[in-house]
């Protein structure tokens, strides 16, 4: 396997060491990579944020892994077999143990998947899995899959983390004392501040190259950027503030990755509001986010604007011709004045029936641009007959209240976009378990359903070209961008690999 050096040339020592005594942390093998957001919880099966999909890729393994390219690649599963449409054999590797000394079995797999698919773990990306009719061992190192119906996605969610049956059963906390099988080994988790791993010397694939990963919690993207060029930590990457990636990108010290992510920024309509139920008034408040500006002056472009749900990076599924609305506020306030929504007070707010037409915009504090952006929204909305109002709070109190779809209209994200299927089926399929804003569609449900089915890509981008257009219309998201995807870090870190998905497993590499 490849390896990861961490020699650190004597300019780039010097550079970085006269900046900072804490540099000595680098030179022990010691990687710091700063992040915005503390983990929730780093149980494979229930991780919510990128901070943890990140930190898990590292402490546990799954059947397979995705590498760089997106390619599956074999993980547990040393090879696999699709003998028919609906039935997938996995050979399982025998010298894999999990950090406690146990080794991983047959068994350790059958039930992870069983209890991911249990709705009583309530597993965010369940959906992912419902698919799968029975897993089951079949001898001492192999696993068969059976499908309810063929599955193309399958592969691409596979890197699961397989978590060990008799501590899981036992009751062990595995959300905050996970024990994997994974490359690095949790060492110490500071809630808030830190989560430090230590390299696994009795991995499978050999002890990593590193010693250890501290995943540094530095929420301003500011902060965590000047904190880089101080050298207190040796790697960062998106999100990060559009000024300080220009100016990272034009510093000699640093290695980069610039790049078009797999990740969108995007607006969620809570369709399960009475005020929101109407894609007519999605559309009309879609028609009113000025996307060219959002994009080119508070992201100073390093983000690309948005056509659809399709992203261009998946270009066998994007087509060009399928359009979300456009910035139109004439046209948005025309829709309004046909719903019924007019001035009556002269008070430059729209109303009906007496009631003022009221928006509240939510976005969570810890990224700035988010901020500015539903501020501008804010802006445009008001001048245009809109009581728009702002809602901005941490994290955990904002992806909370959006989980329980206790928000109206709010601006976040979704990263790890590997194929269509998973922007589309979980978030808006009506039984799925990410579909936090209610929106049901009898016809997208069919065409997703069929995108997940087909055996051809071609019969697969039509499907989701066609739920796309349709979700044009009704506006359940609106699509700002496709997220740049910016990685910095240390030249000392040779061998590491920039990941679209932001994960390190490239810093696994064994000596």
């Amino acid at each position: 396997m490849r390896r990861i050096a961490l020699t650190v040339a004597a300019g780039a020592f010097l550079a970085v060491a006269a900046t900072t005594a804490a540099s000595a942390q680098l030179a022990q093998g010691i990687v710091r990579v700063g992040t915005d957001v503390d983990a929730q919880t780093l149980d494979p099966r229930l991780m919510r944020d990128t901070t943890a999909y990140r930190v898990v890729n590292l402490l546990f393994s799954g059947l397979i892994q995705l590498d760089e390219t997106l390619t599956p690649k074999p993980d547990l599963a040393t090879s696999w077999e699709n003998p028919d449409p609906r039935t997938w054999v996995f050979t399982i590797r025998t010298d894999a143990k999990f950090h406690d000394g146990s080794p991983v079995t047959a068994e350790d797999i059958v039930y992870t998947y069983e209890t991911t698919l249990d709705p009583k773990l309530n597993a965010r990306f369940r959906s992912l899995y419902t698919p799968i009719d029975k897993i089951e061992a079949v001898g001492a190192n192999q696993i068969r899959m059976t499908l309810k119906e063929p599955y193309a996605p399958l592969l691409s969610y596979l890197d699961l983390g397989i978590v060990p049956k008799k501590l899981a059963e036992g009751g062990a906390d595995l959300s905050n004392a996970p024990v994997g099988s994974g490359p690095f080994r949790l060492a110490r988790w500071q809630k808030g501040s830190r989560i430090s791993l230590a390299a696994n010397p009795d991995h499978f694939g050999g002890r990593p190259g590193v010693n250890g990963i501290d995943f540094v919690v530095v929420p301003d993207n500011t902060a965590r950027a000047q904190a880089f060029e101080a050298g207190d930590l040796e790697l960062i990457q998106s999100p990060l503030s559009p000024r300080d990636i220009k100016r990272l990108e034009g510093n000699s010290r640093f290695a980069k990755s610039i790049s078009t992510g797999i990740a969108v920024t995007y607006v969620n309509f809570n369709t399960a509001n009475p005020l929101l139920a109407d894609p007519r008034m999605r559309r009309a408040l879609a028609m009113m986010v000025d996307q060219a500006t959002i994009v080119g002056q508070i992201y100073e472009g390093t983000d690309k604007p948005a056509t659809s749900l399709l992203l261009s990076a998946s270009v066998w599924s994007y087509s060009a011709d399928v359009k979300q609305p456009a910035f139109d506020p004439k046209a948005a306030v025309a829709l309004l004045n046909e719903m019924g929504w007019r001035d009556t007070n002269r008070d430059g707010v729209l109303d009906k029936d007496g009631r003022k037409l009221s928006i509240v915009l939510s976005t969570h504090a810890e990224d700035p641009n988010r901020i500015q952006t539903v501020e501008y929204m804010q802006n445009v909305m008001k001048q245009n007959g809109i009581d728009a109002t702002i809602r901005v709070t941490d994290w955990p109190a904002f992806s909370g209240g959006v989980q329980q779809g206790q928000h109206e209209v709010a601006l976040l994200g979704w990263t790890l976009l590997v194929d269509p299927d998973r922007l589309m089926y979980a978030q808006l399929h009506s039984k799925g378990g990410l579909n936090w804003g209610k929106y049901a569609n009898a016809e997208v449900d069919r065409l997703l359903d069929a995108g997940r089915a087909a055996q051809t890509l071609p019969a697969r981008a039509a499907a989701y070209r066609d739920a796309a257009r349709i979700l044009g219309q009704e506006v359940p998201y609106y699509v700002l961008s496709e997220q740049g995807y910016q990685v910095f870090h240390v030249p000392a870190l040779q061998g590491f690999r920039a990941d679209p998905r932001g994960m390190l497993r490239s810093l696994a590499a064994a000596k």
